[in-house]
């Protein structure tokens, strides 16, 4: 096993082929991802060379493709984002809720992920506000963080939120905090029904509009008798809402996001070899009892598996609600905690956060490098253009 594999081995020994023999099937955003990540940290990105004033070594460092899909380039994203969020943690329990979509609605989502991952934030959103407003479970206005994963473990298409919730929010009055009962949320049954309702409704609404399309074996879902009959058995199964227990504290909800708000399909370090014939990484198989394995799929197989999980451009893959919100987020923390008779953050921490990085140290004595010079971008080689005139 090599610590050193990476994804883009994978893409820069097979992407070409794969290329060649799914050129019909492959988009613009499953190329662009193909190309970013086997460039990336290489002579084409251009970059600089430093040297240690210590001890004299002389090394080349080249950009990052800076692409949210690579598994290298997600650490620099993931350290600001959650400097961003330290201070607007507040003192109270923190639980985790996923929703996750059937397997019929899955294929739907592959098929139009635009506009049924957007669904899927909003039902799921919508979910825990309304049942968490009813002063029957807790009557208050809470806020959420909900983060879009779209892969298991053997990298299949299987569409989840993940929803980080404080355990309370401001009464429906605004005259006092509201807080859950100890290490219980919300019931998750109502959840997954009112889940379930929600996201049929909108699903519904897109396709009435003209917002889904239909392709291949689904193409027969293009008919509204079809389609209402999908409907129809969709709301006869049970969706899964998974809540689990609260967290132990804020640090504890910093290091939750660091793992999952910027992680992308597959990590580097689970892979194990590469060669000809197959790509071997672990997973772990939660079905037979969380027990490490090891799979191994031919490489062709594991490319189309990666880019299953290529987001459409522009598509926000973690987004904010209730009370923290983009648009009044400040506000309305500043309200929580003076509900909470908790203090705002201190300057000081917010100034620190936005401290320039610290400088790159040498990897031989720990002496700071200093860039001798710039090395620009390579001019990119054009590809052959398919000629369909033949």
């Amino acid at each position: 096993m090599s610590a050193s594999l990476e994804v883009a081995d994978v893409f820069r020994r097979h992407g070409d082929a794969y290329r060649r023999a799914c050129d019909a099937h492959l988009g613009r955003v499953e190329r662009r991802v193909m190309s970013a990540i086997e460039l990336c940290r290489t002579a084409a990105l251009g970059g600089h060379t430093e040297a240690c004033a210590d001890c004299g070594l002389v090394r080349c460092a080249y950009n990052s493709c800076r692409n949210r899909h690579c598994p290298k380039c997600q650490g620099q994203a993931r350290e600001e984002w959650l400097a961003a969020r330290q201070a607007e943690l507040l003192p109270v329990p923190y639980f985790h809720v996923v929703f996750t979509l059937p397997a019929p609605v899955a294929e739907i989502a592959f098929q139009n992920k635009e506009t049924v991952y957007a669904i899927l934030f909003r039902a799921a959103a919508q979910t825990l506000r309304m049942i968490a407003a009813d002063p029957k479970h807790l009557g208050a206005e809470i806020g959420l963080v909900a983060v879009l994963h779209t892969w298991g473990q053997n990298l299949h298409h299987h569409p989840h939120v993940h929803c980080v919730v404080p355990g309370g929010g401001p009464s429906l009055d605004g005259t006092r905090w509201v807080s859950c009962r100890p290490g219980f949320f919300l019931p998750v049954r109502v959840l997954s029904r009112v889940f379930r309702r929600l996201f049929l409704d909108e699903l519904r609404a897109a396709f009435e509009a003209g917002h889904l399309g239909f392709f291949g074996d689904l193409a027969g879902l293009a008919e509204p008798a079809a389609f209402a009959r999908c409907l129809r058995d969709l709301r006869r199964v049970e969706w899964v809402v998974y809540a689990k227990p609260p967290f132990g504290g804020p640090a504890q909800v910093l290091a939750y996001l660091g793992r999952y708000t910027h992680r992308v399909a597959i990590s580097n370090a689970r892979l194990i070899s590469v060669t000809d014939q197959h790509v071997a990484f672990r997973w772990k198989d939660y079905r037979g009892g969380g027990k490490v394995k090891v799979m191994r799929l031919e490489p062709f197989e594991f490319i189309r598996r990666f880019l299953l999980h290529a987001l459409p451009d522009g598509f926000h893959r973690i987004r904010h609600y209730g009370f923290l919100a983009n648009g009044h987020r400040t506000a309305k923390l500043a309200f929580c905690r003076s509900l909470l008779d908790m203090p705002s953050p201190s300057g000081e921490r917010v100034e620190d956060a936005a401290l320039p990085p610290a400088p790159e140290r040498c990897p031989c004595c720990g002496g700071v490098m200093i860039v001798l010079a710039i090395l620009p971008r390579q001019e990119p080689v054009p590809r052959p253009v398919r000629d369909d005139t033949s």
